[in-house]
């Protein structure tokens, strides 16, 4: 029987991926399944289009699902309830077949999904400014360390509930 060598590569991308690439592979997958549903509407394909939205609430279901509340405390919380209006709102716009909706889910998706980005982009180091020395702070501030080094919090922090 043929395989498929993108289902092998798209397997081989989420077994070696680390927990944020997770996140950001759904987002982009629930992006894509948005944006396809958008076009079913705009050609009248309701069956593809209830398809695509299914997906789209599927991927969030899923998002939901990882999230830690234990570790993540009121952002994980936050995220379940947004997740939970986006899903609301595909189905409604779903039923309602009106493109708002839609959307609506698609631009908070993105702006999601650039958050995400932008916590696990790598980031440059900091050089203290020559004759300057740079400041302490114990390391149980959030913080830690030297005065403006993160330590890695932001991605510490997102992967408390998503790991």
């Amino acid at each position: 029987m043929y395989e498929n060598p993108y289902a092998t590569s798209l397997d081989t991308r989420i077994l070696s991926a680390t927990p944020m690439e997770l996140v950001k592979m759904l987002y982009q997958a629930a992006i894509e399944a948005v944006q396809a549903a958008r076009q079913h509407l705009t050609r009248g394909e309701i069956a593809e289009r209830g398809r695509s939205v299914s997906r789209a609430v599927e991927l969030l279901t899923e998002l939901s699902g990882s999230l830690d509340h234990a570790k993540g405390g009121e952002l994980s919380g936050r995220l379940a309830a947004l997740y939970d209006y986006m899903q609301r709102t595909l189905l409604d716009a779903n039923f309602r077949q009106g493109d708002d909706g839609l959307a609506k889910v698609e631009g908070l998706l993105r702006t999601l999904n650039e958050a995400w980005s932008a916590i696990d982009a790598p980031r440059p180091a900091i050089v203290p400014l020559p004759g300057r020395a740079m400041e302490s702070y114990p390391a149980s501030y959030p913080l830690g360390g030297a005065m403006g080094m993160t330590e890695e919090y932001s991605p510490r922090i997102a992967n408390q509930w998503c790991a």
